[in-house]
């Protein structure tokens, strides 16, 4: 594979998209929650663009990235798809995918705690909310 930090942001957000995804669902069937479409109406609370870039906002006014970080997710919004969003607006999609740019990155750096750190403030950050 070619160097992870090499890769454009939207090919970070593509893996951190994945990543977030499987630990959103992880977190909703250790929270008992086991009906297919309940299970899907939960999870758009945490991985719809607007919920993601919800939590990337909350991240930013807490300094929760680190410069290193910052730097990725600034890569992640300013990345070109070619595509428009069909359910968002474009600035909340480039936000959703400045923070799974974030994930991705972080995930493959391979810092294990620093993901979990990153996943857990997102999660409590959305839960929190409701």
């Amino acid at each position: 594979m070619k160097d992870y930090r090499q890769l454009n942001g939207l090919a970070l957000a593509y893996m951190g998209d994945a990543v977030f995804e499987v630990y959103i669902r992880h977190h909703l069937l250790q929270k008992g929650k086991t009906k297919p479409h309940k299970l899907h109406i939960e999870a758009t609370h945490f991985v719809s663009a607007k919920a993601q870039a919800a939590i990337l906002k909350q991240l930013l006014d807490d300094n929760f990235l680190t410069e290193e970080e910052l730097a990725v997710m600034r890569r992640g919004r300013n990345a070109k798809s070619g595509t428009t969003p069909k359910n968002t607006d474009v600035q909340t999609y480039r936000h959703s995918t400045a923070f799974e740019a974030v994930v991705g990155w972080t995930y493959l750096s391979n810092d294990q705690e620093r993901l979990d750190e990153i996943i857990e403030e997102s999660i409590r950050k959305v839960e929190n909310k409701e």
